[in-house]
C-alpha cells in the first residue's frame, strides 16, 4: 500500500468521513457558546479544533478534553493470549496520556482525569491480574501527570462490543496556571523555531494498522524485530506524558507559540494552526524499530508514513526565535529528549520535511483533522 487512506480503510477506518462529521459537530457546537455566559463564564472559541476546548470561569481559564485510546486495547489482549504478557497496565497509562497530552496542548495543567472502561461482558473483569494490571496503569498515570483520578464509568455493552474487549477512554479538566496564557497559536510567526519531542514507538494511533500487519505475517505479534525485541510487546510500549514539559514551560514564562500532540495523521499536524505559514523541518528525530517494521510491512512510502505514524516526534513545541535550544534543555529536565528540529517561515500553508524530501500541502490536512 502507498496511500494512508486507502491503508486504514482496509483496517476499518475511514479518516474522511470521521473528519466530515468532526466539522459538523463542530458547528453545532458553536451555537452553544453563549450558555456559558448564564454562569457567569466565556467560551473561548477560538479554542474549539485545538486538542481541548478553553473557557474562563471566575478569573481562571480552564480547559477540558475527553479522548480515547482507540483499538490499543485489543493488542494488549492479543498480546496476552498469545505471548502470555500481561500489558494492560501500558494500555491504561497510554489512555491517559493520550488524554492529558491533548489536554496540555492548550497550554493546561491536568487537575482530575475521569476514566472509561466499556466492556462487551461484565465477566471481563473476573481475570483479575488484567483488570487489576488496568487500574494501576491509570493510577500510575495520573501520579505521574500530577492530576487525581476523579472516577468514571464502567458500563458493559453487550452487543455493541465484542465480549473479550475493553475500550478505554476518559476526560479530564485542567487549568491554565496563574500568571501563564492560553496557548491557541494566536501569538505563532515566521521565524519561531519548532521543537520536535522523542515519542517511544506507535502511542494512541496507528493500532488498527498495526493489527492488520500482525494479522498478515506468520509470527504475528511473537514477530522478532531487528533489535530482538517481539512485534506484539513493541507495540505496547506506553506513550510519554508531556505534562511536565508543558508546566516547566509555562512556569519558566517561556515564549511558547503553539503545541502540537503529535497523533492522528502523523507529522501533518505540524501545520495544525489555521495560518498560512510554512513549517520547514530540517532534523527529523530517530525511527523507533517497531514503525519502521511497520512502515516496512505495511509497504508505505515516506510521504505516507510520515502522514500516518508519529514516526518518532510525539510532541512539537513552537516558541520565539532563539527559545529552541531553552525548550530542548527543560524537556532534558523532564527526561524527555528533544531536537530543534525546523522553522516557521512566510509562505502557503504546508510542512516541508527537508531530510526525505516530502511537502505536505495545506489540502492533505482538513480543519476537522485538528480535533485531536
Amino acid at each position: 500500500m502507498s496511500d494512508a487512506g486507502a491503508s486504514y480503510r482496509a483496517a476499518g477506518v475511514d479518516y474522511e468521513s470521521l473528519d466530515a462529521a468532526k466539522r459538523l459537530a463542530i458547528a453545532k457546537a458553536l451555537s452553544t457558546s453563549p450558555l456559558l455566559a448564564e454562569h457567569g463564564g466565556v467560551a473561548i472559541d477560538r479554542s474549539r479544533g485545538e486538542p481541548a476546548f478553553a473557557f474562563e470561569l471566575d478569573g481562571r481559564t480552564l480547559a477540558f478534553v475527553v479522548e480515547g485510546l482507540g483499538t490499543k486495547s485489543m493488542i494488549a489482549r492479543a498480546v496476552l493470549e498469545q505471548l502470555g504478557v500481561n500489558r494492560f497496565a501500558d494500555v491504561a497509562y497510554d489512555a491517559v496520556a493520550a488524554i492529558l497530552n491533548d489536554l496540555c496542548c492548550v497550554g493546561a495543567v491536568p487537575l482530575v482525569a475521569n476514566a472509561y472502561f466499556a466492556t462487551g461482558a461484565s465477566e471481563w473483569y473476573l481475570h483479575g491480574e488484567r483488570a487489576g494490571a488496568l487500574l494501576e496503569g491509570w493510577r500510575a498515570a495520573c501520579a505521574d501527570a500530577g492530576c487525581t483520578w476523579g472516577g468514571g464509568e464502567s458500563p458493559s455493552l453487550p452487543g455493541l462490543l465484542d465480549e473479550h474487549e475493553i475500550e478505554l477512554a476518559g476526560a479530564a479538566v485542567g487549568m491554565v496556571p496563574d500568571g501563564a496564557h492560553a496557548i491557541l497559536g494566536e501569538r505563532l510567526a515566521p521565524g519561531d523555531e519548532i521543537v520536535l519531542v522523542a515519542g517511544t514507538g506507535l502511542h494512541a494511533n496507528g493500532a488498527s494498522l498495526a493489527r492488520l500487519v500482525a494479522g498478515r505475517i506468520a509470527d504475528g505479534y511473537a514477530t522478532r524485530l531487528a533489535n530482538g525485541r517481539t512485534f506484539g510487546e513493541a507495540l505496547l510500549d506506553p506513550a510519554p506524558m508531556y505534562v511536565a514539559l508543558v508546566a516547566e514551560l509555562q512556569r519558566a514564562g517561556a515564549p511558547v507559540s503553539y503545541l502540537s500532540h503529535i497523533t492522528g495523521h502523523g507529522l501533518l499536524k505540524l501545520m495544525r494552526p489555521p495560518q498560512a505559514l510554512t513549517y520547514r523541518i530540517e532534523r527529523l528525530p530517530p525511527v523507533p524499530p517497531v514503525l519502521d517494521f511497520l512502515v516496512a510491512e505495511a509497504e508505505l512510502d515516506p510521504a505516507t508514513a510520515y502522514s500516518t505514524f508519529n514516526m518518532g516526534a510525539g510532541f512539537a513545541v513552537y516558541g520565539a526565535a532563539g527559545a529552541g535550544e531553552a525548550v530542548v534543555a527543560a524537556a532534558a529536565g523532564v527526561g524527555l529528549e528533544a531536537i530543534v528540529a525546523g522553522t516557521v517561515s512566510e509562505g502557503p500553508r504546508s510542512v516541508v520535511l527537508e531530510p526525505i524530501e516530502v511537502t505536505f500541502a495545506s489540502e492533505q490536512l482538513e480543519l476537522s483533522a485538528r480535533g485531536g
